[in-house]
């Protein structure tokens, strides 16, 4: 039996999908770009200037296109991560602006040698099934910074990734380099290595680069991942149910252009809602409230047969700290019970704006222990005790059973050093604290990375790509990149 986390009761759920069309139908939705509004209207919508109206009709035909399932592959084209079902796994957090320096214990600009820093520890450890454009690169051109990033993790890791482009005429390089690392567009197609979020504007407004995006994604056959964010109380009704209302109604608006575009596209319901704190006026993603939204949105996709991704694992704190760890690792859980595909957010703190490597390594401890908890308990073999009792003998011995022998590994998950379990240090020694001993532990996986093994037309295929994008921008030298 495997635990499962759902927050909307059968009837609210049907409330929230009917007012969700309902929306769409008679509020309707703002598009701005020409080319999609065309397309919108030649499928049955109506324009009145930039709002368009979509009948049930047709998001019903695009939802029926949509796929249920579809994967993401590795270097080596094995698949790596599915979108579907009840499939659970984690990446690091995307696009953070500041890096936690260990040493100060102070956030400063990221530069692109610590994205590689982040994916050389990501691509060692087994929590995270992806990868993900982490940071923002300040030591290269911003024009060219979507691309650059994207660079960094093909680089330096075999995993898939979860990226975005955030410009309408950044999407096409961006799809070039990727062609280039996988063997060109049919092999892309075919076993697509990176996702896209591509996020609506709360409320319900598509903006142009966002809805072209999801276009030119769908034709590539390059999956999009539709991350609507609304803020309970800002951006968005304050209530919870009327929050996961709209983002039903964008993540609609969305599915209806992508499929539109390309039916059968791989598309996934996506999620960063979060609420709007009254008081700090922030939007805390460490928030049980937060969570709650994720788990709700969640649902709602499930419900349409849709693959689920959400924004959690994040923390408010602006240190790696007691509060970093607990509103981190109650929404892995929170995350797991729910059964969301993809969940993002791990190594954030300070509501998005800042990561931390010794973060994502702690994190990587309480998603380990989500996972094992998705597991469930299982009877092994014919009996649940009798026989453990019958191999104990009349003491009770069960250390020495060969039942526990042959059965512990199984039943207990064993974390690393990084969390303590051992014997109490003597008296003179200074306990280490958790951060200190992720501190160590991502020393150590820093020695033991390995960098990946690029075939040399390919690396000068993805270089040429990246000089002559960012030569137009003043990008001087490839920061992060070896010469091959």
């Amino acid at each position: 039996m495997r635990p499962r986390l759902e927050l909307l009761d059968a009837p609210l759920l049907q409330r929230v999908l009917d007012e969700a069309f309902a929306l769409l139908r008679d509020r309707g939705v703002r598009i701005t770009a020409p080319r999609v509004l065309e397309l919108l209207r030649a499928a049955g919508a109506e324009a009145s200037g930039d709002v368009v109206r979509l009948p049930e009709s047709l998001i019903r035909k695009s939802l029926a296109t949509a796929p249920h399932e579809f994967f993401l592959y590795d270097r080596a084209g094995r698949p790596a991560v599915r979108y579907g079902g009840d499939a659970v796994h984690f990446d690091p957090g995307s696009s953070c602006l500041n890096i936690l320096d260990a040493a100060t214990g102070r956030p400063r600009p990221a530069l692109a040698a610590d994205l590689v820093r982040l994916v050389q520890v990501a691509e060692a450890l087994p929590q995270y099934a992806a990868q993900a454009t982490a940071l923002v690169c300040n030591d290269v051109p911003s024009e060219v910074g979507d691309l650059y990033r994207l660079l960094l993790v093909l680089w330096h890791a075999d995993k898939p990734v979860v990226t975005g482009a955030f410009s309408a005429a950044g999407l096409a390089p961006m799809l070039e380099l990727l062609a280039a690392a996988s063997g060109g567009s049919a092999a892309l197609r075919a076993k697509p290595r990176a996702i896209f979020d591509v996020c609506p504007s709360p409320p319900l407004h598509w903006s142009d680069f966002a809805a072209l995006n999801l276009v030119d994604l769908a034709a590539a056959g390059v999956p999009a991942e539709i991350i609507s964010v609304p803020m309970a109380g800002a951006t968005a009704p304050v209530t919870l149910a009327g929050a996961v209302t709209q983002h039903a109604a964008e993540c609609l608006a969305g599915i209806a252009i992508h499929q539109c575009a390309s039916p059968g596209a791989p598309v996934v319901w996506g999620t960063a809602a979060a609420i709007f704190e009254m008081r700090a006026g922030i939007a805390p993603f460490g928030a049980i409230e937060t969570a709650m939204l994720a788990v709700a949105c969640a649902q709602v996709g499930k419900a349409l047969g849709l693959p689920t991704h959400a924004y959690l694992v994040a923390s408010d704190s602006r240190l790696v700290d007691a509060q970093a760890g607990m509103e981190s690792a109650v929404s892995a859980t929170l995350g797991a019970l729910a059964g969301i595909n993809m969940i993002s957010g791990a190594g954030m703190l300070d509501s998005l704006a800042c990561h931390s490597v010794e973060k994502l390594v702690i994190d990587a401890e309480a998603i380990a222990s989500a996972q094992r908890l998705l597991a469930g308990i299982e009877a092994r073999g014919d009996t649940l005790a009798t026989a453990a009792f019958a191999q104990a003998g009349p003491a009770g011995d069960f250390l020495r059973a060969a039942e526990t022998r042959a059965l512990f590994r199984s039943e207990q998950h064993f974390p690393s050093a990084v969390i303590e379990r051992g014997v109490p240090p003597s008296e003179a020694a200074t306990p280490a604290d958790t951060f200190a001993r992720a501190a160590a532990r991502v020393t150590e996986l820093l020695a033991e990375y390995k960098q990946p093994e690029l075939p040399s037309e390919m690396a000068a295929a993805m270089r040429a790509i990246v000089e002559r994008e960012g030569a137009r921008h003043g990008l001087t030298g490839l920061p992060g990149i070896a010469h091959r």
